[in-house]
């Protein structure tokens, strides 16, 4: 039986991680899981050493005010990996832990997967040392990240992304109307801010101000993520005075039924650009934060979309130009315009192509590569299957 640590400290990445748990369950139906995760983790059977809702924070004086409380959930973590000693680590996304975490488990002689890449060629790229020598296998989700690591003598594979694996969701828009009181009539737009309250409190302003000033013909639809309470969203949805505001629980169908969105930098933007719906690019972060990444960041653009593409596709306001006035002016020709919404939709389908490999999704294509990584001392049973299959000659 294999013993496999896994650390996911986000939404997205702990959404993956419970992906990548199902995946090596099937293929490793013995292993034993244990760790950083969520509650969707928690629910496949990682035991849990530190719980990823208590260690999600962001931004520069994000992680200063809550750092005590991150250290001493990442000296249990090390303190699990000495005493558990496993196989395997599949280490996912979130850095400021699982890089450090990293170096931790090649002091122990633990082969380590990096599964979704943080972005290092955007900033902080000299923690690539690290990498180069604490990683064992680096799994990137994007394609221009492979030959990123590669040209600085790391062993890395694009192995697709997860959402792109994903169906298109299957509700009508009918069917959505009605299960949430809509108007199926009116044209939809989607508010996406982030997952994280800060996020709300951050984006949501702007998104609201944007809504009053393009009018009462629109209903607005603002999902609710899973790492947010219903009350905490619907006390922030109350603040839009003067439109139609509805709570939703779906994001994806609001991103395949809004006519266009307003999409927070992060992971709903890729989702908005495999669904095929028009968009905008927002954010803020604190004054702080900003000044540094303004200093650090060396890339072209923030969306991710417009840095798969090379180009600005889809337009972007960020911290002071995300401005509710600027917002109506990027967002009207997309609701009113066809040209311009057949333009962007055209880019995003090229987009959503260049996300996919094979026939092998990516969350398959990650735990086929993380379990051949297993010491041989520890054949997994996927090991195990190819060996005894293999003609002997």
């Amino acid at each position: 039986m294999s013993k496999i640590f896994l650390s996911a400290g986000e939404a997205s990445g702990e959404h993956y991680g419970a992906l990548l748990m199902a995946e090596l369950r099937r293929l490793e139906p013995q292993a034993d899981f244990f760790g950083l995760g969520g509650t969707r983790m928690a629910s496949l059977g990682l035991r849990r050493v530190v719980r990823a809702e208590d260690v999600a924070v962001m931004g520069i004086t994000e992680v200063i005010l809550h750092m005590p409380h991150i250290y001493r959930q990442y000296r249990k973590l090390k303190a699990s990996l000495r005493a558990e000693r496993p196989d395997l680590a599949i280490l996912i996304d979130f850095p400021d832990v699982n890089l450090s975490l990293a170096a931790e488990l090649r002091r122990l002689k633990i082969p380590v997967v990096y599964f979704v890449s943080p972005q290092l060629w955007a900033w902080k790229k000299w923690r690539v040392r690290g990498v180069r020598r604490n990683v064992s296998r680096m799994l990137v989700i994007f394609p221009f990240e492979e030959a990123f690591y590669r040209a600085h003598g790391i062993a890395a594979d694009f192995v697709g992304h997860p959402l792109a694996d994903l169906d298109l969701p299957t509700v009508t828009r009918e069917e959505f109307a009605s299960q949430n009181g809509l108007d199926a009539s009116k044209f939809w737009v989607g508010l996406l801010p982030g997952s994280r309250t800060r996020e709300l409190e951050a984006n949501l302003p702007p998104m609201f101000e944007a809504a009053r000033l393009l009018g009462p013909g629109y209903e607005y639809l603002l999902p609710v993520a899973p790492t947010l309470k219903d009350s905490q969203v619907q006390a922030f949805a109350a603040q839009a005075k003067g439109v139609s505001v509805r709570v939703v629980h779906d994001a994806r169908a609001v991103l395949q039924h809004a006519r266009a969105s307003v999409v927070a930098s992060g992971t709903a933007t890729v989702e908005a650009a495999l669904i095929g719906n028009p968009f905008l690019v927002v954010y803020r972060v604190s004054r702080i934060t900003y000044a540094v990444a303004q200093r650090v960041v060396r890339v072209a653009h923030v969306g991710m979309v417009n840095l798969i593409a090379g180009r600005r596709i889809v337009p972007e306001l960020i911290q002071d130009d995300f401005a509710a006035s600027k917002v109506v002016e990027r967002l009207r020709p997309l609701l009113e315009n066809q040209e311009a919404r057949a333009t962007m939709q055209s880019d995003l389908r090229t987009v959503g192509a260049t996300l996919r490999v094979n026939n092998e999704g990516a969350i398959q294509h990650a735990a086929r590569i993380a379990l051949q990584l297993i010491p041989a001392g520890q054949p997994s049973q996927l090991q195990s299957a190819l060996v005894t299959s293999w003609p002997v000659e």
